[in-house]
């Protein structure tokens, strides 16, 4: 063309035009590939690990109460900063009645379509020690509220747990979070502590040798003793064979409370921000109600007094 824009052009379009059919045949096929490569390992991960994600964590929108993140976003979270978080969380979750009225229609629901299954249905705890009558049962969910869970390598994981997944060996990177030692160290002097996730016992059930080597939880409970209910796995607190008014429960998810959320003591999403100080700041607040005879009014004062702080 001898540098003749027009030629050049000319010839250009010609390229595209024929390799274009060829491109438009390879180009969905990679695509398609690629996503379910991507999709199958995510799949896989889901269907052992129930957990949220940030993005479900900060666009989370539903007639319940929301929880929020402890990540860092945009730079450090101030102490005022996660003061009026934990606020505003308590005033979300424990407060309402009409969000209340919701979640005893929905456990209604529920309950009428499975009574004849429940009838038959042993309580899911154990009796109850001689030396831990008169304790309140505290249920303690696991993902995102204690730990976190990810396939890659985490810099800071504090533990590799190897589970099988359709018959090949994945390694689990687990990072605690902050000062979830002290957390669980001090409840375990006040209460009946239970863990309840909803997560398969093939890698719960690992991740509590290592995150409680003085068995602090009295009892393990996974995915199988959850309440499937509208697409979710719901912890339904009336099935552990406690007392209800003796029974708190602390879960990054509203939904996993939905049946009791009287009973809940909220706790923000946890992902990586190592300056978290959450579970710190509840201890005092497990001291308080440890002794009170009954939890929901109990709830419901903390909740008040810290709204006006």
């Amino acid at each position: 063309c001898d540098g003749d824009e027009g030629c050049l052009l000319s010839r250009s379009l010609s390229f595209i035009i024929i390799i274009s059919p060829r491109v438009h045949d390879v180009w969905p096929n990679f695509i398609r590939s690629s996503n379910e490569q991507r999709t199958s390992k995510e799949i896989d991960f889901s269907s052992i690990v129930t957990q949220v994600s940030k993005d479900d964590d900060r666009n989370r929108s539903m007639p319940l109460p929301t929880t929020g993140t402890s990540q860092t976003i945009n730079g450090p979270k101030t102490r005022s900063n996660r003061k009026q978080r934990f606020v505003s969380l308590f005033f979300c979750c424990l407060g309402g009645s009409c969000r209340r009225r919701q979640a005893k229609t929905a456990y209604a629901s529920a309950a009428s379509t499975a009574v004849d299954h429940e009838s038959n249905e042993k309580f899911l705890l154990p009796t109850l020690r001689d030396n831990e009558q008169g304790k309140i049962c505290l249920v303690i969910d696991l993902d995102e509220t204690l730990v976190h869970s990810v396939f890659r390598p985490a810099p800071n994981a504090d533990f590799v747990v190897p589970v099988e997944i359709d018959g090949q060996l994945h390694q689990i990177y687990v990072t605690k979070r902050p000062h979830v030692d002290e957390f669980l160290s001090r409840v375990g002097e006040l209460y009946e502590c239970v863990l309840f996730t909803a997560s398969l016992a093939k890698y719960a059930d690992p991740v509590a040798d290592l995150l409680d080597p003085k068995r602090i939880f009295r009892s393990r409970l996974f995915r199988e003793s959850c309440t499937y209910y509208n697409g979710n796995y719901i912890k339904d607190l009336s099935r552990l064979g406690r007392n209800i008014r003796k029974v708190i429960i602390i879960d990054n998810s509203p939904l996993s409370y939905l049946f009791h959320q009287d009973n809940a003591v909220p706790v923000t999403s946890w992902f990586d921000d190592m300056h978290d100080t959450e579970l710190l700041t509840l201890i005092p607040i497990f001291e308080r109600l440890a002794s009170v005879g009954d939890v929901i009014p109990a709830l419901q004062d903390i909740h008040h007094q810290r709204a006006i702080v």
